[in-house]
């Protein structure tokens, strides 16, 4: 009896762990998901495929067009909006059918996202494997995963009418939620996965979560550059326009309109954010090991820096190349990772979640 009683902690223990593997297992798979559609949205943008689609459907809107006649209806209501009457006009249906694809497989990407995160997330909790206090985390991912629904449209209607494109200030808020979402992902995933060394200091744990704020900003930054097209212009680096600081900046009135709708500005903040982030993160692994040489923080802090010394040569890449698909989706991809990373090493400098047995033995 006393056997029995000594080995059901270390039974419960087990039981923690196979379902955090499970659970952990089930996340990073929405991560590759969440990836995936990332890179998707931005090739519909570069392709300027996102309002070939002009009605949101979100069930009839799975199945595509299957015959001749769909088809002419799809592209007789793409010809009705200003982006066809002013920039396509005379495209052949073949070439509607090359950006329909594009927006098609972002929908439905989006789609199986909810899809992958939902009915996994059913299973789990109905099996009670879903620990106390995680389902909160996790419900709020997908309520946010909803919300980002519903701003796709929101973002796809402000070209539908009086615009060629979608309003710059939509498309930011909705890469930058996509960005929010595939980082609690991360890093609800990560404080589930085990740990090799003990929390960091506060001061390390600080500013690695800085570094992921920093990231998210550039990110919202990186939107409001693809919105205005302000990367086909000033391709040049490190100069701008023949100077380090270019004229001409605070060209609109008021001042502030100029960070959201002048693409010289635009950019020129997103080059500073860029630097900003350069700085802080060679920061921060020096700081890291300094004090904590030798440890999984100090590594990661390396390699962190060294992703944000890849992702900053591709950008000038981009830019330099005035933005050709390949490398401005090299560009976005190497984003998700350096912050998909950088989620990962905040959560990891904190440690993992405690487990259930821990908590109730503490209490």
């Amino acid at each position: 009896m006393a056997a029995i009683t000594t080995a059901a902690p270390y039974a419960a223990r087990d039981r923690d762990l196979t379902n955090r593997a499970l659970v952990r297992g089930w996340l990073y798979v929405v991560v590759l998901v969440l990836f995936a559609l990332v890179l998707v949205g931005g090739a519909t943008r570069l392709t300027e495929s996102g309002l070939s689609i002009t009605e949101w459907q979100p069930i009839h809107g799975v199945i595509p067009p299957l015959n001749a006649a769909e088809w002419q209806e799809e592209f007789q209501r793409y010809q009705q909006i200003p982006q066809y009457t002013e920039l396509n006009k005379g495209m052949s249906i073949e070439a509607f059918k090359s950006i329909f694809w594009w927006e098609w497989a972002h929908r439905i990407l989006a789609r199986s996202v909810g899809v992958v995160f939902a009915l996994p997330l059913l299973f789990f909790w109905a099996t009670r494997r879903i620990e106390r206090g995680l389902g909160p985390k996790l419900v709020g991912i997908l309520l946010l995963g909803g919300l980002q629904g519903a701003i796709g449209w929101w973002m796809v209607a402000s070209g539908l009418v009086d615009r060629v494109s979608v309003s710059q200030y939509r498309l930011a808020t909705h890469l930058t939620l996509a960005a929010l979402i595939f980082t609690a992902t991360m890093v609800v995933a990560r404080g589930l996965a085990p740990h090799s060394e003990p929390a960091a200091d506060r001061s390390t744990q600080r500013l690695a979560g800085f570094i992921v704020l920093l990231a998210l900003i550039q990110i919202y930054l990186g939107g409001l550059v693809a919105g205005l097209h302000a990367g086909l212009s000033y391709n040049t680096w490190p100069l701008m326009d023949g100077k380090l600081i270019p004229s001409d900046l605070l060209l609109l009135e008021p001042a502030w309109l100029n960070f959201f709708e002048n693409p010289k500005t635009v950019q020129f903040v997103h080059r500073l954010g860029a630097y900003t982030v350069f700085v802080v993160a060679l920061w921060h692994m020096i700081a890291t090991w300094r004090r904590r040489p030798g440890t999984t923080h100090a590594r990661r802090a390396a390699l962190l820096f060294a992703l944000v010394v890849v992702q900053a040569s591709i950008g000038i890449g981009t830019l330099l190349m005035q933005v050709p698909l390949h490398m401005a989706l090299t560009h976005q991809a190497i984003a998700l990772v350096l912050l998909g990373f950088a989620a990962a090493h905040w959560r990891g400098t904190k440690g993992a979640y405690p487990l259930p047995t821990e908590v109730n033995v503490r209490s």
